[in-house]
């Protein structure tokens, strides 16, 4: 006896709209705060039923006897057009992030998500709203998130109405890491093992079930790897639902978008955010490798703060990375970049070369004590204490202390981290007027005070 199965295919959304109405912003400095209720601004809710990463297909389970028939289901499939994206990028590298997220969700509907880290890329949700298209958002809960990043979760979910598409680590695995390794194996040997096993792989099954995605990457975020993110590409690591590469679209709608912007945006839609950032944060990811920044420091240097500042990518945006030699704990030897401008460049600052360094080394009676700052010119850590690192010089002028720096990358890398103590961009040191050994400076903080506060300390 045959049997006949019959079934559907397709996956139903409904979209119910009113009205649209312009925002009204009565205040644009408030932030809304996870402990405080809801304000809605007065912008139609849109809500629509979308299918999950990997989700079956609804079936018809009655089965009808037939007569030696199988009768096979009807399949629409969505043809997806071959299309330029480098000239795409192009035409689109003015666009304002709506039109681009407009643009994105427009050609790839339901293949296509948002992903969420709990951070500021909430402005991505919010453009999407804007569109008054259907989308979607994944996020990837490693497990060791901060409390107030999972609040955060709650509230976004609450606000507009939408299922978030959690994404977790194979627990086998997670297993046999931490048994392994222990908790924080990542403080000893980087931190790209821990992601690839709590963040990388959760992603690479997320995106298989996808024909694009949609990230936060911002061209200000981190030196080195980010400041070259196009607004639209093939993914150069990732393969989507059809597999092979060049299977997956990656959309950067806010690539061109300056920190202090997305947060005056926020700010204005009176949008849920991370607690966290009122509390110094502002590159949020796992709790154990993120941390408040502090004055002249830069945004990113939140994260993984004990490793290269080149290195800092957790594995998601790995295409990024153009040179593969840096590995996370800045063991190899970076290739300087020549077509930076030069930084530190004043009368008050010595220029010291090699040779100039290692006799600074050998002396053990100077003249008098010198400051030196180890840096590299690309480094945006390094550009960001350039402020306070001049004008510290400047009010040492006539004071006794000679003020230097030293450029310790490309071949003068591995110098610097045998000779001198060099961990990451910048390292600070003090050599004393009578002692052989320089002292680094240990702490963070690179504002005016705090770098007086260590030379007087010494001289």
């Amino acid at each position: 006896m045959a049997l006949a199965f019959t079934s559907s295919t397709a996956i139903h959304g409904s979209l119910s709209s009113s009205s649209h109405q312009q925002p009204i912003v009565s205040q644009l400095g408030n932030i809304q705060l996870l402990d405080q209720p809801n304000k809605f601004l007065n912008f139609s809710q849109r809500r629509c039923a979308v299918k999950p990463l990997y989700a079956e297909p609804k079936r018809n389970e009655s089965i009808v006897p037939s007569a030696a028939t199988f009768v096979v289901p009807e399949v629409t499939e969505k043809v997806i057009e071959a299309e330029d994206f480098e000239k795409l990028a192009k035409d689109l590298e003015n666009a304002s992030p709506l039109e681009i997220m407009d643009n994105a969700l427009e050609k790839f509907g339901d293949d296509i998500a948002i992903a969420f880290s709990g951070a500021e890329d909430v402005a991505l949700i919010e453009y999407a709203h804007l569109t008054g298209r259907p989308f979607r958002v994944f996020s990837l809960d490693t497990g060791r998130l901060n409390p107030e990043t999972y609040q955060l979760f709650d509230a976004v979910e609450k606000h507009y109405g939408i299922h978030i598409e959690y994404m977790f680590p194979d627990a086998v695995e997670v297993q046999a890491l931490v048994r392994t390794k222990g908790l924080f194996s990542f403080y000893e040997d980087g931190h790209q093992e821990c992601c690839r096993v709590r963040k990388v792989r959760p992603l690479r099954r997320a995106l298989k079930g996808l024909r694009a995605w949609i990230t936060g990457q911002r061209k200000d975020q981190s030196p080195g790897t980010r400041s070259e993110v196009p607004v639209v590409q093939v993914d150069p690591s990732f393969e989507g639902l059809d597999g092979g590469s060049g299977s997956l679209v990656k959309w950067n709608p806010v690539a061109n978008v300056e920190g202090k912007d997305i947060w005056n945006f926020l700010r204005a839609m009176n949008v849920p955010v991370n607690s966290l950032h009122l509390k110094g944060y502002v590159s949020i990811g796992c709790e154990p490798c993120t941390r408040p920044v502090l004055p002249g420091q830069h945004e990113r240097e939140g994260r993984w703060w004990w490793e290269d500042a080149k290195a800092k990518e957790c594995g998601l945006h790995k295409g990024n990375i153009k040179d593969e030699s840096v590995n996370g704990n800045g063991n190899n030897a970076t290739q300087a970049n020549d077509t930076v401008a030069d930084i530190f460049d004043t009368k008050d600052i010595v220029t010291l070369s090699r040779p100039g360094v290692e006799n600074l080394l050998k002396l053990e009676d100077r003249r008098e004590p010198w400051l030196v700052v180890l840096y590299a010119p690309w480094c945006q850590f390094c550009q960001a204490m350039e402020g306070s690192y001049v004008e510290m010089a400047e009010k040492l002028g006539g004071s006794g202390v000679k003020v230097g720096k030293f450029r310790a990358d490309g071949e003068q890398k591995t110098f610097a981290q045998q000779e001198l103590q060099l961990g990451s961009f910048p390292t600070i040191l003090f050599f004393p007027k009578h002692a052989s050994q320089p002292i680094k400076y240990p702490s963070e903080k690179r504002d005016v005070d705090s770098l007086l506060a260590f030379v007087n300390a010494l001289r």
